[in-house]
């Protein structure tokens, strides 16, 4: 436990992605390692940012299979509890355009039944950035203690949320009602697009970016896909753009993004506090990197981020990186 690691907290989720015909009566299930906060602690470690992993990780057969995979990309796992309950599948369509929608088997699974006592101070450790999103961060009866140990961890550590909207999986309004209290605890939110429209629908922005600042959080990033990601710091905003990829699917780009934003700002000694040393160019400089994994990660298939080495061959084949 070092604060010069980064800790990331949720869950990890069995993607199963389908093929075959249902109208033929059978389809065939290829299961893929998963779940935003797994995949994003994967692509930091495998770009070289000492990573732990704080996570309920179930004894059966996928439990098993998360685990290989996050020891295998060098993550710390000395956090994690193992955890009686099942795992948490997600069941995955893909659209022509690579972006996957996910029908959730999810009740009673390991990932949300956190307690007090395996979220202590002494478990998460002395980071200096906790990281954490997506489902765990709204699904009770864990929530409730992950809100508590960003409470606790923003005293002297860097505190970075990735929203990762479910709609149709948690009620929107949970959304809406806690992003403010989350900027509170929160230095950095990054977000997608599609997340921004479904918590503010038809508000601006800029407008939106604004209110989580003055509620707290210091750095915002929204992700738009092909058009790149806009960085807005305390209000003063750049644009970055996307490299061109061809895409294999969307899946884990946003995980990986994230990844690529903090490991960025970890190589510059940046996290560890409020980001006071942080200004918009740098903050740029970080995104843009961050696109450049996140364009990696949609080269392939599946939630398979970049190691450090495949940026710095230049990338795979079929994308341009700047």
């Amino acid at each position: 436990m070092s604060r010069s690691q980064v800790a990331v907290l949720g869950e990890c989720v069995a993607d199963a992605f389908a093929t075959g015909k249902a109208s033929q009566g059978e389809l065939t299930l290829r299961v893929l390692p998963g779940g935003s906060p797994a995949n994003t602690a994967v692509a930091l470690s495998r770009l070289g940012t000492p990573t732990r992993f704080l996570g309920r990780l179930s004894r059966d057969t996928f439990g098993a299979l998360f685990r290989s995979h996050l020891e295998a990309s060098g993550v710390d796992l000395t956090g994690c509890v193992s955890a009686a309950e099942p795992s948490t599948l997600a069941v995955a369509t893909l659209d022509e355009s690579g972006r996957a929608d996910y029908a959730f088997y999810a009740e009673g699974s390991a990932d949300w039944q956190w307690s007090a006592q395996e979220l202590s101070a002494e478990q998460i450790g002395d980071v200096a950035c906790l990281h954490t999103g997506s489902i765990a961060l709204v699904h009770a009866p864990g929530a409730e203690r992950i809100e508590e140990s960003l409470a606790r961890v923003a005293a002297h550590a860097t505190v970075s949320i990735d929203p990762n909207v479910r709609a149709g999986f948690v009620d929107l309004a949970v959304y809406r009602e806690r992003m403010l209290m989350w900027c509170a605890l929160t230095d950095i939110v990054k977000l997608s697009d599609d997340d921004m429209e479904t918590i503010h629908p038809g508000e601006p922005v800029e407008r939106v970016c604004d209110a989580w600042h003055a509620a707290g959080a210091r750095l915002i990033v929204v992700t738009r896909g092909p058009e790149g990601a806009l960085v807005s710091l305390d209000g003063e905003r750049a644009t970055v753009p996307a490299p061109v990829v061809k895409v294999v699917d969307t899946v884990g780009a946003g995980d990986s993004f994230t990844a690529g934003l903090l490991h960025h700002l970890h190589a510059g000694d940046l996290l560890g506090g409020r980001l006071d040393a942080l200004d918009l160019d740098r903050a740029a400089k970080a995104a843009a990197f961050a696109a450049r994994v996140a364009a990696l990660t949609c080269s392939v298939p599946g939630a398979d981020p970049p190691w450090a080495r495949d940026l710095a061959d230049g990338g795979s084949p079929g994308v341009r990186l700047p």
